[in-house]
């Protein structure tokens, strides 16, 4: 996988080493509703061998990260967010595609995610990028027990 890679629109991506964990944590706190622990973080980017975090900076400065684990030929997203001041940029859909093709470089052949019913933008970009319901988990968001839609993608 690379490890640093820079385009000529200003946005740049890299894999997250420990140092960044606390710029992911702040991503999270402005995203979610129920937002991951930092410990969740460190364990993923210190422990989890199958975990790959990808992160988009515009001009150089972080704007968003993407979290995937690649167990066997599947790539699940854990998270994907962009920052609220950089939303609106089509930052998000950048950082979906380039870890959609770190995965298919790491050998997946599919990709799976969970999203709220509710979250129309983020369903819009997923389909756009080729993803189908796949099913419902009911109450799967412990803030409102919101149902989750399972997406998947062949890659």
């Amino acid at each position: 996988m690379i490890d640093y890679q820079q385009d000529t629109c200003g946005i740049s991506f890299r894999i997250a080493k420990e140092y960044d964990i606390e710029s992911l944590v702040k991503i999270e706190q402005q995203s979610f509703s129920v937002p991951w622990p930092k410990e969740a973080f460190y364990q993923d980017i210190i422990s989890n061998r199958f975990a790959v975090y990808l992160i988009i900076e515009y001009n150089k400065e972080i704007a968003g990260y993407c979290g995937v684990w690649l167990v066997m030929d599947e790539a699940h997203i854990t998270n994907i967010a962009v920052l609220p001041e950089f939303r609106g940029r089509k930052l998000g859909e950048a950082l979906l595609r380039k870890m959609m093709s770190l995965a298919k470089e790491a050998g997946t052949k599919t990709m799976t995610l969970e999203v709220r019913v509710s979250n129309t933008p983020a369903r819009s970009l997923y389909k756009k990028l080729g993803f189908q319901e796949g099913g419902i988990r009911k109450n799967y968001y412990t803030d409102n027990h919101e149902d989750a839609i399972v997406m998947w993608v062949k890659i």
